[in-house]
Formats: structure tokens, sequence, C-alpha cells
């Protein structure tokens, strides 16, 4: 199992899709909200199994994947 402090990647969790630890809910579920419109509260509101600081913790990964990148 390979984890970290926000999400968890594990085989036998949706067949080792990235999910909010503690969860079944995927981190791209996130991302798909807000590409659609949405904001972070309509997904927590539809997702309360996932926490305010996981949800946060995921996009600042994502910022740092994004910062990282050679422009």
């Amino acid at each position: 199992m390979n984890e970290h402090k926000w999400t968890v990647r594990d085989p036998d969790i949706l067949g080792g899709t990235p999910v909010f630890a503690g969860t079944r809910v995927p981190a791209q579920t996130l991302v798909d909200y807000l590409e659609g419109g949405h904001s972070l509260e309509d997904f927590l509101d539809d997702f309360p199994t996932v926490d305010r600081r996981q949800a946060i913790g995921v996009l600042e990964l994502l910022k740092q994947v994004v910062m990282a990148q050679p422009a």
C-alpha cells in the first residue's frame, strides 16, 4: 500500500485508484467537480466523508506538481 497524508493508493481499494484517506472517494472526483464548474463546497457537501483539509491538501499537492513543471 502506497500512501501519504491525504490519499491512499491500495490495490484492494478501487483497483489502486488514489482515494482520499479513510474513504472510497477517488481524488480525481475533486478535480472533476472543479473542472465542471462546481465549488469546493459543493464537493464537500456531496462527499461528507472527505475532510476539508484532505481536499485542500490534494489541491496543494497538485499545485506543487504543476509548479515543478518547466515553463
